[in-house]
């Protein structure tokens, strides 16, 4: 009986030696897990989060840059440096999504998909953009307006001047002179007053409206031009041409301020920017938030997730 025991004794510190033996062994040649690599990996991924978000801000800055610049030059060169911008963005995107092929967790995925789409938006409606800020139409509108326009017109009302001037008299035909010279000067420079608007429009119908009120004083005055060249005293004067031929050259600078005005680049493309824009802005950077608060929670062996932290 105590034999019996004994070696029964003797079998459990057998096998208990034997457990040891094997545990011994699996710890010795079981691989442990790569927490470094997993925390250096993490932070990789993070920092490719944090290049997006800079050089998304930076393509938004340009783009804004691009819009507000008074020059063809200028906004080229800031349009450029916005797709500079986005294709940096586009680079690190790609490494970040190579990166999370391995152990990257389906929420990482998620999110990154959620970020790709908006920022899909975000170039197409850059594309657009940024090819209407570069025309800068309504500036160029402007510059006409201010410029070329403002000298003919100031030409013809010189003329027209001093022919009421040299032709005033009391007399019926003098006094007819006078008022058909201030007919003139006065409807063209109503016409003159109705461009600024027109730039500043983006309303196509209020164009029409103030395009049908140019034509209505445009008539009145090519009238009243024509009234007086039909008087015999003024049929060869000499002011009264240089009247006509600054209202034609006028006129024709006014057709190019229209044309341009009509395309809106410049008014188009700062809607766009404070509208459509800015929320596809806002959409990216709460995507960017997601993604990298979803690397942030990547299980690490033994190391607690950064919860809470952006």
């Amino acid at each position: 009986m105590m034999k019996a025991v004994l070696k029964y004794f003797l079998g459990l510190i057998v096998a208990a030696i034997l457990l040891w033996a094997f545990a011994l062994f699996l710890r010795n040649h079981h691989e442990p897990p790569d927490r470094a690599g997993q925390l250096v990996l993490r932070t990789k991924r993070i920092e490719l989060v944090d290049r997006i978000r800079v050089a998304l801000a930076s393509a938004a800055e340009a783009e804004k840059s691009a819009v507000m610049a008074i020059t063809d030059k200028d906004s080229q060169t800031y349009a450029d440096e916005a797709r500079a911008a986005s294709a940096r963005v586009e680079q690190a995107r790609d490494e970040l999504a190579e990166s999370l092929k391995t152990g990257g967790t389906q929420t990482d995925q998620t999110s990154l998909a959620k970020f790709s789409e908006d920022f899909a938006e975000f170039e197409r409606i850059d594309k657009d953009l940024l090819e209407l800020a570069v025309k800068n139409t309504n500036l160029k509108a402007s510059s006409l307006l201010f410029g070329p326009a403002a000298a003919a017109l100031n030409q013809l009302d010189g003329a027209l001047a001093k022919v009421a001037a040299d032709n005033s008299s009391v007399s019926v035909q003098g006094m007819k002179i006078v008022q058909l010279a201030d007919a003139a000067r006065l409807g063209a420079l109503r016409i003159d007053v109705l461009l600024p608007p027109h730039i500043a429009e983006a309303s196509d119908a209020k164009e029409d409206e103030l395009e049908a009120m140019m034509s209505k004083e445009d008539a009145e005055v090519r009238q009243s031009l024509k009234a007086l060249a039909a008087l015999p005293n003024l049929s060869d004067n000499a002011d009264l041409a240089a009247a006509v031929s600054s209202y034609d050259r006028f006129s024709e600078i006014r057709a190019e301020i229209l044309k341009l005005s009509r395309e809106n680049t410049n008014v188009r493309s700062v809607a766009i920017s404070l509208n459509q824009k800015r929320n596809v802005m806002f959409q990216c950077q709460d995507s960017l938030a997601a993604l990298r608060s979803a690397i942030e929670q990547e299980p690490v062996v033994g190391v607690p997730a950064r919860a809470g932290q952006q």
